[in-house]
């Protein structure tokens, strides 16, 4: 019997989509090269998510909040944005935004596993796992998957969810641009004698990059370094306790010790922009899709938003007894979803550019207008409700830059 909607790749986003569709009275089946133990139980891969409130209100929709352990979740009370040496940067306080707080920091694999017990559960949805896809086609009639096991999958409606470097997305013939941003980000988690007040850091240095993630423990965070790949092969190299007293320098003692408390994950950074979203009884969704540059921490909560995008236009055209392959909901679905995330896609390339630049001139327009930023309440009130709104906005250091909201 074919499937209804066959999603391939069982990540956050394919497995949220899955479940944002049950219920509907589809067949959906979901392919995924991993093996079952490891999608119930994955990896620490170091990667702390930035919830906002429209993503959290998402996830307890579709069961996964529930599903986390009081310890998977940080508050991100407030957040603070330093530019080179600056002692203080520029704070936005969660008073100013007139909520208790800007958003949740969730550890990914935390995610990923709650979004696999859900998916899980749902009668409606199959999970295949433990083999990939070898050809895929599409044609007015379906959709035929050919796996690497030798056996073929007929659906009326494909969904990659495959990764930026999405397979399913070649295989149809989609372009993408991809930019390479030439550098290493290393993700780790880090204890400090100094607490981090629920407060999240973008400090833009000279010649690297520092985040800092609160975690729910007040003397633990995720750091998050950006450096040429050469400098983050000798970081790399170094012990643990070597390495807890590099970052602390490279902190420049604000958070006072510091020492290495989980595995060290370093990923190259490359951006992906797919030139289209849809096909003949295709669509992607996820990195697939849309695969951003952490600096702004909006690549899950894209993800989560495209997904309920298509879900939605979906629901939509079944109820009107539309079948949900049609052109006609798919087509809303891309525009929709273009329309929400490449201006910020585009504005995270340019503000990847400008927050990375040393050279002289551009280090004085920053501190410029962060101390302008910082003199401006009605900005600053414009910028804390971009950061907690439905659907997020113009990044935040690019707000500072530019002095809109």
């Amino acid at each position: 019997m074919p499937f209804d909607i066959l999603i391939i790749g069982a990540g956050p986003a394919g497995l949220c989509f899955a479940r944002s569709m049950s219920g509907c009275g589809l067949r959906i089946g979901i392919l995924e090269r991993q093996a079952a133990p490891t999608l119930a139980e994955p990896a620490d891969d170091g990667r702390e998510i930035a919830i906002t409130h429209h993503s959290q209100r998402l996830l307890r929709e579709l069961g996964l909040w529930t599903r986390l352990r009081a310890e998977d979740i940080g508050t991100l009370r407030d957040a603070k944005v330093i530019d080179g040496n600056d002692h203080d940067g520029l704070l936005f306080h969660h008073d100013e935004a007139g909520t208790n707080q800007l958003g949740w920091l969730v550890s990914n694999h935390a995610i990923r596993s709650a979004a696999y017990a859900e998916a899980s559960t749902q009668a409606d949805i199959e999970l295949m796992t433990g083999t990939g896809v070898a050809a895929l086609h599409t044609d007015a009639d379906g959709a035929a998957v050919h796996l690497d096991n030798g056996n073929v999958l007929h659906a009326g409606l494909v969904i990659a969810a495959d990764s930026r470097f999405s397979e399913a997305r070649r295989a149809m013939g989609i372009t993408a641009d991809m930019h390479d941003f030439g550098k290493t980000m290393l993700v780790l988690r880090m204890q400090h004698d100094a607490p981090h007040a629920q407060t999240a850091w973008e400090w833009f240095g000279t010649g690297q990059t520092l985040a800092l993630l609160p975690l729910h423990d007040p003397h633990t965070s995720s750091v998050v370094l950006t450096l040429h790949p050469a400098r983050m092969r000798e970081l790399l190299a170094l012990d643990d306790a070597a390495l807890g007293i590099a970052m602390a320098e490279r902190f420049q003692q604000r958070l006072c010790a510091m020492r290495v408390a989980g595995p060290r994950c370093a990923y190259p950074l490359v951006g992906v922009y797919a030139r289209r979203f849809t096909a003949e009884r295709f669509a992607l969704i996820g990195d697939a899709a849309v695969g951003m540059h952490p600096v702004t921490a909006h690549g899950f909560n894209f993800g989560l938003l495209g997904q309920d995008t298509l879900a939605r236009e979906l629901r939509a055209a079944l109820r009107g007894d539309q079948p949900c392959w049609g052109d006609a909901p798919l087509r809303r679905y891309a525009r929709r979803h273009r329309l929400a995330t490449r201006p910020l896609y585009l504005a995270t390339q340019m503000l990847a550019g400008l927050y990375t630049d040393d050279r002289g001139p551009v280090r004085v327009l920053r501190k410029l207008a962060l101390r302008s930023g910082a003199r401006f309440g009605p900005f600053r009130r414009l910028v804390m409700s971009g950061l907690v709104g439905e659907r997020g906005g113009v990044p935040l250091p690019l707000r500072i830059l530019h002095g809109r909201a």
